[in-house]
């Protein structure tokens, strides 16, 4: 006898919950029934079919009694529904299925003196988790509940997998994440989360078309990885047997665009950082990045500031919270953010002295410091980190966590040398024309006075490549042809970054970067 391949999978073993299913599956094709369902047309959502119940109508036809006359019209209203079973109550002669989709739930009733026999037969073979297609009247019951009083029943697809046992959802948040198809119908203000979420974004792109923003798509597979310090991912392409990178950031292509005329462009990109992930990061992160010719920091942190008031105030309008011109207040966890007042705007040097004492110029106070909280002064590898990066760490450990989270806040006049692609302060060269919002704690959104002099960004690159060891000096690459365009005059420019998802956080009352992405990077299980 023939031994079966090792490379051959074994036949998993079905739980008897499954097999159920299976059985009930089984007994709908015996009926003559599509366990998957087809094209169905004509179908109201469960809200507009809520909508549509008419009181009057239930006077009428309760007026005519049990037995209405001969040519009697019902008067309530036929709707076709299709939704995913939330409850299933037999009751005999009486079925009760509540159906949810992606606008509410709703009642449906599948009597056996009203129904279809075939309809009613399946109404006894429907499992929790099956999507199924009903039609009939609208009504209200004796309890007042507005239901489908079904005519017909038809599948639209088997649930073979028991559903979560709490019927407020996923409760094991790594599950839901997994399984986000599972979270999505059994947890409603998951997938309302993810409703609001594509507003956001729908309406950040109108706002921009608004203002005379051009929206472009640049590349993602980059043979240079430019325009942010993170460690890329990187692939090859067989085709021209190259190395390829998937981009950090879509900077450099965006400046460009304007070299070549383009006077205010827009890109709602994916960006990817082969970096650590926690409740803040994901590898692959959506973000809008966008430039505006002859303007400056200024000129886009202003901008900002009205894009993100009013995508507030489309959020509160949407999740049905009353604001007004003065009060702009969207709750965040514990606190509420005050989106209506103007941003507090704060210099780097002020923040930092006022949290620790300290001026950021003092190289051997801030070593102190760092000494002091035990935050490092070395990289991965034992080597001094720079000073002007030890005091940025020091920022980042001690300044930056005494801002108030419930006013976003503009960071301004970084240092220069942490900088490399910003125009330095004409006032003060140690310093950049830079901005950092931040919103609960969160950078959000960093903002640029763009710097376009060849010679000094050319030098600028020089310096972040002096030093690298083998690893890090494969990908971060002279960019001779981004000089090039310099070369050809780009014009004075602000430019700015804003994380979709952490924007999508606040805005939305979502403590993980986690809970606003569809399908956040897990590990193998």
């Amino acid at each position: 006898m023939s031994q079966p391949s090792e490379a051959t999978p074994a036949q998993p073993s079905i739980h008897p919950l499954e097999q159920q299913r299976r059985d009930n599956r089984a007994a709908a094709e015996a009926l003559g029934l599509l366990p998957y369902g087809v094209r169905t047309d004509g179908l109201a959502t469960l809200s507009d079919a809520r909508a549509m119940h008419s009181p009057e109508a239930d006077a009428a036809h309760a007026a005519e009694g049990k037995e209405p006359p001969a040519g009697f019209v019902d008067p309530r209203p036929m709707v076709r529904v299709a939704g995913r079973v939330m409850l299933h109550r037999d009751n005999g002669k009486l079925v009760w299925i509540t159906l949810r989709d992606h606008t509410g739930d709703l009642q449906v009733a599948v009597s056996q003196k009203d129904a279809s026999e075939q309809g009613f037969k399946l109404a006894k073979l429907t499992d929790l988790g099956d999507v199924i297609i009903a039609e009939g009247r609208l009504m209200k019951t004796r309890t007042g509940e507005v239901t489908v009083w079904a005519t017909g029943l038809s599948p639209g697809a088997k649930c073979l997998v028991p559903p979560p046992e709490k019927h407020a959802g996923l409760s094991d948040a790594e599950l839901r994440y997994r399984h986000r198809y599972v979270d999505m119908w059994a947890t409603p203000e998951t997938l309302r989360t993810f409703q609001l979420r594509s507003r956001l974004v729908a309406f950040i792109r109108r706002h921009l078309d608004g203002l005379g923003y051009t929206e472009v798509e640049t590349p993602m597979l980059q043979a240079l990885a430019g325009g942010a310090a993170a460690r890329p991912f990187k692939t090859h392409m067989n085709a021209l047997d190259m190395p390829l990178f998937l981009r950090i950031a879509p900077e450099l292509y965006l400046k460009r665009l304007l070299v070549g005329g383009m006077p205010k462009v827009y890109e709602v990109n994916r960006n990817f950082r082969n970096e650590g992930l926690d409740r803040n990061h994901n590898p692959e992160f959506t973000m809008l990045e966008l430039y505006h010719a002859f303007g400056d920091v200024e000129t886009v942190m202003n901008m900002t500031e009205t894009l993100v008031r009013e995508s507030a105030r489309m959020i509160a309008a949407a999740s049905g919270l009353a604001t007004d011109n003065a009060s702009l207040r969207l709750p965040f966890g514990e606190i509420s953010i005050d989106y209506g007042s103007p941003f507090v705007r704060v210099t780097y040097g002020e923040l930092f002295k006022k949290a620790t004492g300290v001026a950021h110029t003092d190289t051997p106070g801030v070593m102190a410091l760092a000494a002091k909280h035990h935050i490092r002064t070395k990289n991965e590898k034992g080597q001094p980190l720079a000073d002007v990066l030890v005091v940025n760490e020091v920022f980042e450990e001690l300044a930056e966590p005494t801002l108030d989270p419930t006013r976003p806040t503009f960071i301004t006049d970084y240092p220069s040398a942490i900088s490399p692609l910003t125009r330095p302060k004409p006032s003060d060269p140690t310093l950049a024309d830079r901005a950092d919002l931040f919103i609960a704690g969160m950078e959000i959104a960093p903002h640029y006075t763009e710097l376009n002099d060849p010679d000094i960004q050319s030098a600028r690159f020089r310096e972040q490549l002096a030093g690298l060891d083998d690893e890090e000096s494969t990908f971060r690459t002279f960019d001779a042809d981004f000089i090039h365009a310099l070369k050809v005059g780009m014009p004075p420019a602000g430019g700015m970054g804003l994380g979709i998802d952490r924007l999508a956080m606040v805005l939305l009352n979502q403590r993980s970067i986690r809970d606003v992405v569809l399908f956040p990077l897990m590990r193998q299980e």
